[in-house]
C-alpha cells in the first residue's frame, strides 16, 4: 500500500501571535492546496487559535506540542486533549526528546498521553529516539525498541495503525548534525518490525514513521526516498516559509 508523506513543522518555543500569523498566512498561500503531502503546523499553544484561522479551508492540518494524560483537572500549567480538540487540533506531538529531557517525561507517560488523544479524536505524533552516547555504545535498538514497545503498550491497534511515529536521534536535534539516510532507513525499518510484532503486519504497513533531526531542503529528498520512512518532524526549518515550502514540496 501507499502511504501519503507527511511533514510536520514543530515550532517549539517560538513565533509570537503576529509571528505565528505571518508564517502561517505565508504556508497557506504556498501549501495550503498541496496535497501530495500532508502538512501539519504544531505552533505554541498561545498560537493555536490564530494559526487555526489562517489555515481554515486550506489542506493545512493544526498539531499542538503536548498534552496531559488527563481529561481534566488540578493540573496547574497543563492543556487537555480535549481542549486541543476544542481549538481545532487534528494531531499532537507526544514524547518528544525535549520533553523527555527537560520534563522527565517517560515512555509509561507518554502512553497515558497516547491514550488521551485517542479518546478525543486527536492523532498523536509519538517521539522516540536516541542520544549520541547510546548512539556511540552500540545501544541504539535496545533503546529504540524499549521505548517503542513502552510507548505504544496496550494500545489499539486500529489507532496505532491511524498514529505516527517520528524517529528523532536526540543528538541530530538542533545540532546541524542529520543521520545519514542509511542509519535513519535501519531505525525505521527497526520500529516498522516492532510494530508488526506488537500488532500485526497489517498496523505496520499503515502506519506513518517520521524522521526528524535538522531536516532541511538539501537532505529532506534522500531521506524521503528510503522505503521506511514516510514524511518528517521539522524543528529550525518550519520557522520559516521558504525552507519549510521547500521541504513539503521535496519532489
Amino acid at each position: 500500500m501507499s502511504r501519503k508523506p507527511i511533514i510536520a513543522g514543530n515550532w517549539k518555543m517560538f513565533k509570537t501571535r503576529r509571528e505565528a500569523a505571518d508564517l502561517a498566512n505565508a504556508l497557506a498561500a504556498s501549501v495550503g492546496t498541496y496535497d501530495r503531502v500532508e502538512v501539519v503546523l504544531c505552533p505554541p499553544y498561545t498560537a493555536l487559535e490564530t494559526v487555526g484561522q489562517a489555515i481554515r479551508g486550506t489542506k493545512i492540518s493544526l498539531g499542538a506540542q503536548n498534552c496531559h494524560w488527563a481529561d481534566q483537572g488540578a493540573y496547574t500549567g497543563e492543556v487537555s486533549a480535549g481542549m486541543l480538540v476544542d481549538v481545532g487540533c487534528k494531531y499532537v506531538i507526544i514524547g518528544h526528546s525535549e520533553r523527555r529531557q527537560y520534563f522527565a517525561e517517560t515512555d509509561a507517560s507518554v502512553n497515558k498521553k497516547a491514550q488521551a488523544a485517542y479518546r478525543h479524536g486527536l492523532i498523536p505524533i509519538i517521539c522516540v529516539g536516541e542520544t549520541l552516547e547510546e548512539r556511540q555504545s552500540g545501544k541504539t535498538e535496545s533503546v529504540v525498541t524499549a521505548q517503542v514497545q513502552g510507548c505504544l503498550k496496550d494500545l489499539p491497534p486500529d489507532k496505532v495503525a491511524a498514529s505516527i511515529i517520528a524517529y528523532e536521534p536526540v543528538w541530530a536535534i538542533g545540532t546541524g548534525q542529520t543521520a545519514t539516510k542509511e542509519q535513519a532507513q535501519e531505525v525505521h525499518a527497526l520500529i516498522r518490525k516492532l510494530v508488526a510484532e506488537m500488532f500485526s503486519p497489517e498496523v505496520a504497513e499503515k502506519i506513518r514513521i517520521q524522521y526528524g533531526g535538522s531536516v532541511k531542503p538539501q537532505n529532506i529528498r534522500e531521506l524521503m526516498d528510503q522505503p521506511d520512512i514516510d514524511g518528517a518532524l521539522v524543528g529550525g526549518a518550519s520557522l520559516e516559509a521558504d525552507s519549510f515550502t521547500a521541504i513539503v514540496r521535496f519532489e
